[in-house]
């Protein structure tokens, strides 16, 4: 009872606090007219983007068949290469107004395909297991809507493709980072960027949005711990790291449990341990690599400080050193609340307001973060989870699949929250 209380006033204040829609009757019917005409394609062409997947940086496939689309679209400028294969678009509007981006993000993940479906990857040991060929399939969608509306469009629209949101699997930095290093934003310079990303935590059909934080910050820590070698048959002659590591290990799982704030998530993750070079030798030392996740703007920084304060008294009791190294990676995935709360009206528009959920925020991390520090942007999802057609699979597994009644509600949503975003003042 209370949390149906709860829920009903969230309901209520978003409902409040939002500007009525921008975008007209005429213009909503319009955009479905032009998706129900579209879907055919848009379903072929994520089939056909997942029978070809591609890793981080290697999408060149993918990226020739959006920017052969985007041209056929006659898009005003079509670049390639951004950020090293990403391609980006510009759509000028019959009306002067302001500039909004859509962006997608095209590559996929180093995962065998154990489904069988007529668009397996014919690729061994690649599968866009994220959904990524999705994303790219609606937002091709939404720039031939945009497209077919140009002459009533009011402002412009910028169209991001973006590579290795997955990360670099040559060790290097993400495709967002890249791109904007490439001058993404330099002309036109979008005041607000939107994304959407596939999800099968949520049923088919049902829309996601978080007003606020939605995804973690993602960084990456590696501490080694430094003792002293010597015979495993006289461990008092030495410094033993193992033990100390352990103990380690365990303390660190207690900045989440009992040294931060609980209405504050944090993740703090051992993922590897390694150490030791042969079973009768006490180690020279011991290294822990790990992730550290949080939903706050300050909390990489008070877990780090809380990991160093643990590891030099533990190191410190035995007499042994260690070394922290920790990289702050993918920052916060905040919606700016006005913005989302008016992306909720036009989403509920859509899909119906029952259908348009505001889910728990995810300690999965996306670096569509980088863009909204720069500008205010909207991160929504977009559920995939129909038990009758047994796609239930996690993303980033070998089973994983969408539900592709889906993809026209995609196409729906962001053309919708596009056109009215470009229509207020």
């Amino acid at each position: 009872m209370r949390l149906q209380f709860v829920c009903a006033l969230t309901l209520l204040a978003n409902a409040a606090s939002a500007q009525p829609l921008a975008i007209t009757d005429a213009q909503r019917a319009e955009i479905d007219r032009l998706v129900a005409a579209a879907r055919a394609a848009v379903v072929e062409t994520r089939r056909d983007i997942h029978r070809h997947p591609e890793l981080g940086y290697r999408e060149t496939r993918t990226a020739a068949l959006i920017a052969d689309r985007l041209r056929a679209l006659k898009f005003d400028d079509v670049r390639t290469g951004v950020g090293k294969t990403g391609v980006v678009a510009v759509l000028k509007g019959g009306k002067p107004g302001k500039v909004v981006a859509v962006r997608a993000d095209m590559d996929a993940l180093p995962i065998p395909e154990l489904i069988e479906v007529p668009y397996k990857s014919t690729v061994e040991g690649v599968k866009h297991a994220c959904g990524h060929d999705a994303h790219v399939a609606i937002a091709l969608g939404v720039a031939e809507v945009l497209s077919r509306m140009r002459a009533e469009l009011r402002g412009t629209v910028l169209m991001v493709f973006q590579p290795a949101e997955e990360g670099d699997p040559d060790g290097g930095r993400t495709g967002a980072l890249r791109m904007l290093d490439d001058g993404l934003f330099a002309n036109p310079k979008p005041e607000a960027i939107f994304g959407l990303h596939v999800m099968p935590t949520i049923d088919a059909g049902v829309i996601g949005l978080n007003i606020g934080p939605a995804m973690a910050s993602a960084d990456r820590f590696t501490l080694t711990v430094i003792g002293q070698k010597t015979h495993g048959a006289y461990p008092h002659t030495g410094i033993d790291p193992v033990p100390i590591a352990a103990q380690i290990v365990m303390a660190f799982q207690t900045i989440p449990s009992r040294q931060i704030n609980a209405v504050h998530p944090t993740v703090v993750s051992v993922g590897e341990i390694k150490g030791g070079n042969r079973y009768n030798i006490i180690a020279d030392q011991v290294q822990l690599t790990g992730t550290v996740r949080t939903l706050t703007k300050d909390g990489p920084a008070t877990v780090k400080a809380k990991m160093d304060a643990i590891a030099k008294g533990i190191t410190g009791i035995y007499g042994a050193t260690y070394k922290l190294d920790y990289v702050e990676g993918t920052t916060v995935t905040f919606n700016e609340p006005a913005l989302a709360r008016q992306t909720r009206t036009v989403l509920a528009a859509v899909a119906g307001e029952s259908r348009v959920i505001e889910p728990l925020p995810q300690m999965g991390a996306e670096d569509f973060s980088y863009y909204q520090q720069q500008m205010p942007g909207v991160f929504f999802f977009l559920g995939q989870r129909n038990e009758a057609k047994k796609i239930t699979a996690m993303v980033h597994t070998e089973y994983f699949d969408i539900d592709e009644d889906t993809l026209p509600l995609g196409v729906r949503a962001m053309s919708s929250v596009v056109v009215d975003y470009l229509q207020r003042p």
